[in-house]
């Protein structure tokens, strides 16, 4: 019975299901997350009577065939790139996003890599770094006796020298754009990377056309809603449970098939 095969590719797809929004739910307090969606699609079919056969010799045509689907498979997981609620912290190098844009992280290995996460830190030398120590792009120093940090929504980074009441602008943060920004690659670390898929980048300054603001002493929350993710999770463990009853199904009439035959 060509139904066993076909449930079991539904399981499989429910399994991958609620693998995507596991992950979401365990990402529901990740600076920055942006929460993935599985899509499926149907497999190939047999035709057993193509529709538009005729069915009679005066050329009358049967306006519908018959067809048996093979299954469903995984299309693929599309990451929502929506805003993320934004959350005051009243720390000074939190830097959150409204708007488009991406703040560019340069890895040790020479790559550019993207992130939502504006969490920043300063290292021994004063550079404006991620949590894991990769430098931010355009490069920022803070110099050793500054007494505050004021960053702009337009990215301008000043600060107090010393006794000087005139601000010093020390920096120019930057914010990167992708036509297809869903077509990054995420590699862990709240990072993105370039890809084919997601098209060139397009680097300018906060609050021009297109890009961003940027808010400092917030965050940007990931954009799950834990309402949905639950209710798609009971979905698919239902969905689950009805393709496993068509496998049991399926095998008592086979063997009820074999008793009758012997």
């Amino acid at each position: 019975m060509n139904s066993l095969l076909i449930a079991a590719t539904g399981m499989m797809a429910q399994q991958l299901n609620v693998e995507v929004i596991s992950n979401n739910i365990a990402n529901m307090r990740t600076t920055g997350f942006k929460r993935v969606r599985a899509e499926f699609q149907d497999l190939l079919y047999q035709d057993l009577l193509a529709s538009g056969s005729t069915t009679s010799i005066t050329g009358t045509i049967m306006p519908a065939g018959v067809q048996i689907g093979f299954g469903v498979k995984t299309g693929a997981t599309s990451r929502i790139m929506s805003q993320g609620g934004l959350t005051n912290t009243e720390k000074e190098l939190d830097l959150a996003i409204r708007g488009e844009g991406f703040f560019a992280i340069s890895l040790p290995n020479g790559q550019t890599a993207y992130t939502r996460d504006g969490s920043f830190e300063l290292n021994a030398l004063g550079q404006l770094v991620t949590i894991d120590g990769y430098q931010v792009s355009p490069a920022i120093t803070i110099p050793s006796n500054a007494s505050s940090i004021t960053i702009n929504r337009t990215g301008g980074v000043e600060v107090l020298v010393g006794d000087a009441t005139t601000p010093t602008q020390v920096g120019q943060l930057q914010l990167t754009r992708f036509i297809n920004k869903a077509g990054l690659k995420a590699t862990g670390d709240n990072l993105f990377l370039e890809t084919p898929a997601s098209g060139t980048p397009s680097t300018g300054t906060p609050g021009a056309a297109g890009i961003g603001n940027v808010l400092q002493k917030y965050l940007e929350a990931a954009n799950v809603n834990d309402g949905a993710e639950l209710s798609a999770l009971i979905e698919a463990q239902r969905a689950y449970e009805m393709n496993a009853k068509v496998i049991s199904a399926s095998d008592e009439m086979m063997s009820a098939t074999t008793t009758i035959v012997s």
